[in-house]
C-alpha cells in the first residue's frame, strides 16, 4: 500500500521538519516570521513554502485588511504535515478533518493577532539564533503544551506527575541559551485590552507553580506599549511581585531596532537598566537544591 507519509519524506529537509512542528504545535505563522526564524531570505522562503503547499503539507490564507488590500500569507499545517509529525512523534495519526478544524479555527478566530503577537516574540528569538553564533531556541512551547498535566514537573516525582494541574496559563515557554547560559522562561502577552491589575494577579499563579515544582523562572511581560510598561511598574512599586518579574515594551523595543534577545528587559524597582535576555538567568532557581543552583 502506498503510504503517503512515507512516499514525502525524503523530500523534507530538518528545516521543513521544524517549521511543520512549529505549525502543528503553535498553529499560524506568517511567511516574515517563517523567513526570519529559520532562512536566509524571504524568496528564497516563499519559493519553499510553495513547494510545502504543493505538496500538502502546509496550507494558507490571506486575511484582508480593513483599509483595503491584504496581509501576507499566513500558513497553517495540512493534514500530510500533521500525520508527518505524529510519524515523526510516534504518535498515533490525527483525526482525519485535523488540518480544517485548525484552517478554520485560524481564519475565523478572533484570537489570532493574539496568537501571532506570542508567535512573532519566539520566531524572532529563533530568527537571532541563526544569526548570531552561540544563540539558541532550545525549546518552545505553546499556551495548549503549558497547560497539560505534569507540563513542568519531573520523572523522579511520578505522584506529582500524575496529579499537578497547573492552575496558571502562560502564553508561552521557552529555554533560551546563549554562550553556555540558559535562561527558562515564560511569556504573557499583552494585547493592551486588559486591566493591569488582571495581568498583576496572573503571579499568584506562577508562585503556586513554582512552590509545587521547586523552580523558580523569569515571567516577562511583554507589554503593548511603553506607557503600559510604566503603568504596571507603578504597580508593582506598590505590590512587589511574589516571583521574578521583567518587562519590556513591543513599541519601544521597535523603535530601538531591539529584539527579545538583547538588552530590552526591564525588572520591579531596578535603576532603569535594560537587561539581555540571558542575564535574566540569575533570576532562575532550583528550590530543590540546598543552595539554590540556577535552573
Amino acid at each position: 500500500m502506498d503510504d503517503p507519509v512515507l512516499r514525502v519524506q525524503s523530500q523534507l529537509t530538518d528545516r521543513d521538519r521544524v517549521l511543520l512542528g512549529w505549525l502543528y504545535d503553535h498553529g499560524v505563522l506568517t511567511s516574515f516570521q517563517i523567513a526570519h526564524a529559520l532562512f536566509s531570505s524571504l524568496d528564497f522562503c516563499q519559493r519553499r513554502l510553495r513547494t510545502l503547499h504543493r505538496l500538502r503539507l502546509v496550507a494558507r490564507f490571506r486575511p484582508q485588511r480593513a483599509e483595503g488590500g491584504s496581509y501576507p500569507y499566513h500558513y497553517v499545517i495540512d493534514q500530510l504535515g500533521a500525520e508527518v509529525v505524529a510519524a515523526a512523534h510516534d504518535e498515533q495519526p490525527p483525526r482525519r478533518d485535523h488540518a480544517r478544524t485548525e484552517r478554520r479555527r485560524w481564519t475565523s478566530s478572533r484570537t489570532l493577532a493574539h496568537r501571532l503577537g506570542v508567535n512573532q516574540l519566539f520566531t524572532d528569538l529563533a530568527g537571532y539564533a541563526r544569526t548570531h553564533p552561540g544563540a539558541n531556541l532550545r525549546q518552545w512551547l505553546s499556551e495548549a503544551a503549558c497547560a497539560r498535566s505534569g507540563a513542568f514537573t519531573t520523572a523522579d516525582d511520578p505522584a506529582l506527575v500524575r496529579a499537578y494541574q497547573p492552575r496558571v496559563r502562560p502564553d508561552g515557554y521557552g529555554v533560551w541559551a546563549e554562550h553556555g547560559v540558559t535562561v527558562p522562561l515564560f511569556v504573557e502577552y499583552d494585547a493592551g485590552g486588559e486591566q493591569l491589575s488582571v495581568l498583576v494577579d496572573k503571579l499568584a499563579g506562577y508562585r503556586e507553580l513554582f512552590t509545587t515544582i521547586g523552580r523558580v523562572w523569569p515571567v516577562l511581560f511583554w507589554l503593548h506599549s511603553a506607557a503600559r510598561e510604566r503603568n504596571l511598574h507603578r504597580l508593582f512599586a506598590e505590590v512587589p511581585p511574589p516571583v521574578p518579574v521583567a518587562t519590556s515594551a513591543r513599541d519601544w523595543a521597535a523603535s530601538a531596532s531591539l529584539c527579545p534577545a538583547e538588552a530590552v528587559w526591564a525588572t520591579p524597582h531596578g535603576d532603569g537598566q535594560r537587561h539581555r535576555l540571558v542575564d535574566l538567568a540569575a533570576y532562575a532557581a532550583d528550590l530543590r537544591h540546598p543552595r539554590g543552583e540556577a535552573a
